[in-house]
């Protein structure tokens, strides 16, 4: 039976790396009954609204969706999409991947899973102004909340993945030394958790501004990475830059309910409509996806095949050195898979 997935192509290169990705797919056999829906800037203008109704009831009826690249105003307009559908279906843990595929880079032995609360902390969403006197935004202030029961989903999470993965340690990322309660708390979690799964995933904690540093240093030293909201968005883009960037770096978003896989890049305006975007990021959350759908083998012959692409060097895109289409990238991919 076909697979049903909600497809949201997005805005700027959104659409064009989409549509490689869907060829790649078909090509490896998958048997996906796609929902084309719109979110974002292309969503305001066909219906005046960034996440329609006919969105969110797709992603509830699918339970997993494909997303491209979502635009988002910045400093004003409406809240992040992505931050929205992530509040919207309780979308708890993001799971970023980043591994050494091109070679001759600043570093050749990465291979790094980063899990990130994905609902709490700073990106609650709980602030306001503070007035002084006249001045009615005098100051502003932003509520990081942590609670025990989203810190031990998202740490149980990362351990099991770890376990199912062969993952063989887990670092815990917190700020605990000078936000004693709220990274406090998610520390004291880590900590617990830590001891049931002990002797099958060795556990180790790092203050982030060190974790930040020891990344550049000696990043092969890191295996899967847990932290909390904001700092995972952080540490998360440092480690794709280790990699050679965000164009290759795929991110899944997951919770009870529903699933969303990404490309964690942006809409990159500046080259919309060119045909000239790299689709690996995207590519590379569909064999997630697939993974996720218990579609495993199928993830590794397209994930093989775009990294012998990628590897061999002769049909990439300007990012990654080279002079190659979106679609005759996604052609390259496609002869691999045979």
């Amino acid at each position: 039976m076909s697979i049903p997935v909600t497809l949201i192509p997005g805005d700027g290169i959104g659409p064009e790396i989409t549509d490689a990705t869907v060829r790649i797919l078909e090509r490896a056999g998958v048997d996906i009954a796609w929902d084309r829906q719109l979110a974002g800037m292309a969503a305001v203008a066909a219906h005046g609204d960034p996440i329609p109704a006919a969105t969110l009831d797709s992603i509830a009826r699918t339970r997993v969706a494909l997303k491209g690249p979502l635009e988002t105003p910045v400093g004003g307009g409406y809240r992040s999409v992505n931050v929205a559908l992530r509040m919207r279906f309780d979308l708890y843990a993001n799971v970023r991947p980043a591994y050494t595929i091109r070679p001759g880079g600043r570093f050749e032995h990465v291979d790094i899973v980063l899990v990130r609360e994905n609902t709490e902390g700073l990106y609650s969403g709980v602030e306001h102004y503070i007035k002084i006197g006249n001045d009615d935004h005098a100051a502003a202030e932003s509520a990081a909340i942590i609670t025990r029961a989203g810190s031990e989903r998202v740490i149980r999470f990362a351990f099991d993945y770890a376990v199912k993965h062969g993952r063989k340690k887990l670092t815990l990322v917190h700020k605990a030394n000078i936000l004693k309660l709220s990274q406090g708390l998610f520390l004291e979690t880590g900590r617990r958790i830590a001891k049931e799964y002990a002797g099958r995933v060795a556990f180790e904690e790092r203050i982030i501004d060190a974790m930040a540093m020891q990344l550049i240093l000696k990043p092969e030293a890191f295996d899967m990475i847990v932290t909390t909201n904001m700092f995972g968005d952080i540490l998360s883009d440092e480690i794709a830059g280790l990699v050679g960037g965000l164009g290759l770096a795929p991110g899944a978003n997951i919770g009870e309910g529903a699933s969303i896989f990404e490309a964690v890049h942006g809409t990159a305006p500046d080259i919309a409509g060119q045909g000239i975007a790299n689709p690996g990021a995207l590519i590379l959350a569909a064999c997630m996806m697939l993974e996720h759908l218990g579609h495993e083998a199928c993830a590794r012959r397209i994930r093989h095949a775009l990294e012998a692409v990628v590897r061999e060097g002769k049909t990439v895109t300007r990012d990654l050195g080279g002079t190659a289409t979106t679609h005759e990238l996604a052609d390259a991919v496609i002869a691999r898979l045979g």
